[in-house]
């Protein structure tokens, strides 16, 4: 959700470190690798281009590469510079609405499981559960409807009063009534995530260029070519689009379109501090905003546009999870600003505000830095997972808003599948990268 978090000064512990640290050595891995390839390059051959090296990207790459794929992942900045590399660590199954989204992410969470093990670096995978808190009986009226729902596809999820609640978070604040728990709620680090993936794919053979893009396709029998900013040229088999918010970009060099559009985030980080509590913590508010995140505004009788509140501009939402080392990352909004990557001190006043009125200590905590990134969303809320219609072999995992984390195992294998002609075990249907297309879309 943040301008990429590596790259600013005032943050501590093991979040900021793993960044810089891997930064440090992906750039000068990558400026090696890139001399290494432009020297030798000029056209090279893969089974499969990968344009786009975030948390999906990566994956993808890993699931490929032990397929036996010959992969070349391509970043026009470094792993990690997108929404990848800024945002939080939660995998949030509770977010998710009843349906295929939901039994993805079951089925993610599975894939996190035997991944820790199974990838050649540590991704500080964690259950630790999850609350969302309910502050009033609206909220808990939607709240006891939505875990309903979710129960009935088989979430374990319940509604907790208020003595349970203190139990796992002893220093809420007095006027929260109610709270969901879930025990599977859990959370990852996603720059080791990223740099696992990678290192697993690397150890199967896939080759990293880093600070190149591509600005032309051409459509080839045998599949595609691509024409990289730095003059080299890439024959591929498969082409495909993980770029997130930027994915647009991509598409329009075959000829298509594909609606995603970047909504920005705001987050806090604060100095590193003993836990809190037990759980990573939402809010029902956030929630609703994100089950409901594209609703038109409301209209006056005039036809006016009605007034916003600050919180309603900004898309307030509360997000409130601990890192490893002890820092706490405090989020988020939910803003349709392009692609400004700027913080914003308003939002970052009601950020703040929000906190403290949620866990009163959090006043005498200090806040180190503050980031923005920008996720990539769709009309629907659901990702674009497939081929491109009229680009055979062209390939599209991109539009996860704030979901890509949480998917990412599931979206490698899914992806990985469609691409070596593997039926994935989820109908498709919902993610068609077509399903725009004469419906007012692009």
């Amino acid at each position: 959700m943040h301008e990429h978090a590596a790259f600013q000064e005032g943050d501590s512990g093991s979040l900021r470190k793993t960044r810089i640290r891997y930064h440090q050595s992906c750039r000068i891995r990558a400026f090696r690798l890139a001399g290494k390839l432009r020297k030798a390059m000029a056209y090279a051959r893969c089974d499969v281009a990968i344009l786009g090296a975030g948390v999906n990207g990566t994956s993808i790459a890993y699931e490929l590469s032990k397929r036996g794929k010959k992969v070349l992942l391509i970043d026009k900045i470094v792993m990690g510079a997108g929404a990848s590399g800024s945002c939080d660590d939660m995998i949030l199954l509770q977010s998710k609405k009843p349906g295929i989204l939901l039994e993805m992410a079951f089925k993610s969470l599975e894939r996190f499981e035997s991944l820790k093990d199974e990838l050649p670096a540590d991704i500080e995978f964690e259950t630790r559960g999850g609350t969302i808190l309910i502050e009033d009986e609206e909220h808990l009226a939607i709240m006891e409807d939505f875990v309903a729902s979710q129960n009935r596809y088989g979430l374990e999820v319940e509604i907790i009063d208020r003595k349970r609640l203190l139990q796992l978070q002893p220093l809420v604040a007095e006027d929260i009534i109610a709270s969901t728990y879930s025990a599977r709620d859990s959370q990852v680090n996603p720059m080791l995530l990223m740099k696992a993936f990678l290192l697993g794919a690397r150890q199967k053979g896939l080759e990293f260029l880093s600070r190149t893009r591509a600005v032309e396709m051409k459509r080839l029998d045998s599949g595609w070519e691509l024409l990289l900013d730095s003059g080299d040229r890439v024959e591929a088999e498969v082409v495909v689009n993980a770029a997130g918010a930027w994915a647009n970009e991509i598409t329009k060099l075959v000829g298509f379109e594909v609606p995603i559009t970047p909504r920005k985030g705001q987050v806090i980080v604060t100095e590193a501090i003993p836990p809190l509590g037990a759980t990573n913590v939402w809010s029902a508010q956030y929630i609703v905003s994100k089950l409901k995140p594209h609703e038109p505004a409301i209209s006056r009788p005039d036809g006016r546009a009605a007034v916003q509140t600050p919180a309603e501009r900004f898309g307030l939402g509360f997000a409130f999870t601990g890192t490893h080392n002890g820092n706490y990352l405090i989020g988020s909004t939910r803003e349709n600003r392009g692609f400004d990557k700027s913080t914003d001190p308003e939002a970052i006043g009601l950020l703040s505000a929000q906190v403290e009125r949620f866990f009163p200590v959090m006043s005498k905590i200090n806040f180190i830095r503050t980031f923005a990134g920008l996720r990539p969303s769709t009309p629907d809320g659901m990702p674009f997972l497939g081929e491109i219609p009229g680009a055979p072999g062209f390939f599209i995992a991109a539009g996860h808003e704030g979901d890509g984390i949480a998917l990412s195992p599931i979206t490698g294998l899914v992806m990985a599948d469609l691409i070596t002609g593997k039926k994935p075990e989820f109908p498709m249907k919902a993610f068609d990268p077509g399903r725009f297309c004469g419906k007012g879309g692009v």
